[in-house]
């Protein structure tokens, strides 16, 4: 079984005399990649931030057992981090600014992580002209450089086109596959949904749900969508005999119930000399999911 690489237990932080975390308890599992997912302003940067030992907090955070505060934090040296925007030198190319934060076989390392993120084409750039996506791509090899058990990344896809995103996704699971952990906070549910192993949502500076992103999908209704030569019959047929079906403008959408089975709905179709021209399972849908926590139908804490 694997053991925890992180420990968070009854995280409070005040901003003045405003409470913007209320004791925020979770753990990161070794090698898994957890998402973090919550609205604007729910506290996720905050939490990212008081894992570092950069602001304030009361509570207690372990990292491999041993304690954060905000004077001390020297165990977050083998923590890589990009939090917000990648604070960086303008004058510096990005390969001096690698070279700069790189420890050990510095060039080795420093060539090994501008191949990974595919940034040849501009690290010998100074980065006061870098676009917003070159920026981003540097900041995350930053916080990779150093080969890190655990990288913390705040909206790491932000500015990046598909290409990128594609090849920082490849990256981010390469690296799980070979032990690090990650904690990931992103508005781009869809990219989220492809890497987390885990999830933990927040609202208002409050944990409403820690779970797995697959049991947080299988929370949601299933379907079956379906094409045949003559959509209405099918539908006339299936809609008969007791199965939930609707129609929309590309297929017919049925939902997959504890009763339901493949086989009794292929043989009416080709009893009826239907022609099956597609079918496919719709996957749950992490944006739907995380609607419905919000949105109070489902507020369960599920602890690891």
């Amino acid at each position: 079984m694997s053991e925890n690489i992180l420990e968070i237990k009854n995280l409070n932080k005040y901003f003045g005399q405003k409470q913007v975390l209320h004791q925020v308890s979770f753990s990161i599992t070794q090698g898994h990649i957890t998402g973090l997912i919550g609205a604007n302003g729910a506290g996720k940067t905050t939490i990212m931030k008081s894992i570092l030992g950069i602001t304030n907090f009361s509570g207690e955070i372990r990292f491999k057992q041993s304690l954060i505060t905000v004077n001390q934090h020297l165990p977050l040296q083998n923590v890589g981090a990009l939090i917000e925007y990648p604070g960086l030198y303008p004058f510096l190319t990005g390969r001096e600014q690698l070279q700069l934060f790189a420890t050990g076989k510095k060039q080795q390392k420093v060539e090994s992580i501008i191949q990974k993120l595919n940034i040849s084409s501009f690290a010998d750039i100074k980065t006061k002209d870098y676009s917003l996506g070159m920026k981003q791509k540097l900041g995350v090899a930053l916080a990779l450089v150093n080969q890190p058990p655990m990288v913390i990344l705040d909206e790491p896809m932000n500015g990046l086109d598909p290409q990128a995103t594609k090849e920082l996704r490849d990256l981010i699971i390469a690296e799980k596959n070979h032990g690090v952990s990650f904690l990931i906070s992103s508005h781009i549910l869809s990219e989220l949904q492809k890497l987390a192993d885990d999830v933990v949502i927040i609202d208002h500076g409050q944990i409403i749900k820690n779970t797995t992103m697959s049991q947080l999908l299988a929370a949601n209704q299933h379907y079956i969508l379906l094409k045949t030569d003559n959509d209405q019959l099918a539908l006339q047929l299936l809609d008969t005999v007791g199965y939930q079906i609707s129609q929309t403008k590309e297929s017919l959408q049925v939902l997959k119930t504890s009763q339901f089975k493949i086989g009794k709905l292929l043989r009416i179709l080709f009893e009826h000399n239907l022609e099956i021209i597609d079918i496919q399972q719709q996957e749950g849908d992490l944006e739907e999911s995380l609607l419905k926590v919000l949105n109070g139908n489902d507020k369960t804490h599920i602890r690891k």
